[in-house]
């Protein structure tokens, strides 16, 4: 039996997930959940040639500090020969994402499953 690894804290749970880092948000990601979770997705992004998924699947209300989370993660994994997949299914993340643009850059799977099925999804441009 699989037993999942406990959360690092309340609104960030890390796993493996066939060769790549995956990071579960969850709960309301706000400006007090980015403060918590920045420093660890600094680290991972940080590695050359990580590979990593951000799944919001639990997440109930996503703000700009989130956003700012994802696209920092994208651009910091760019420069790292790094690949970032995001899975989403909320449908107001997903309208802050289009109206943004980030959705163009970093386009939403419907679960992790489809993303880890996917070729590399870090390209893109506005």
């Amino acid at each position: 039996m699989h037993q999942e690894p406990a959360p690092l804290t309340r609104h960030l749970r890390v796993h493996q997930d066939r060769g790549h880092v995956v990071l579960e948000l969850r709960g309301e990601i706000d400006i007090a959940a980015a403060l918590e979770i920045a420093p660890y997705l600094d680290r991972v992004t940080a590695l050359p040639g990580a590979s990593l998924v951000i799944d919001l699947t639990r997440v109930d209300f996503f703000d700009c500090s989130g956003l700012r989370l994802v696209y920092r993660a994208r651009a910091r994994l760019l420069e790292q020969d790094g690949e970032l997949r995001l899975v989403c299914t909320h449908p107001l993340t997903l309208r802050i994402m289009r109206v943004t643009g980030l959705a163009r850059l970093l386009p939403a799977h419907p679960t992790l499953d489809a993303a880890l099925g996917q070729p590399e999804a870090t390209s893109g441009s506005l």
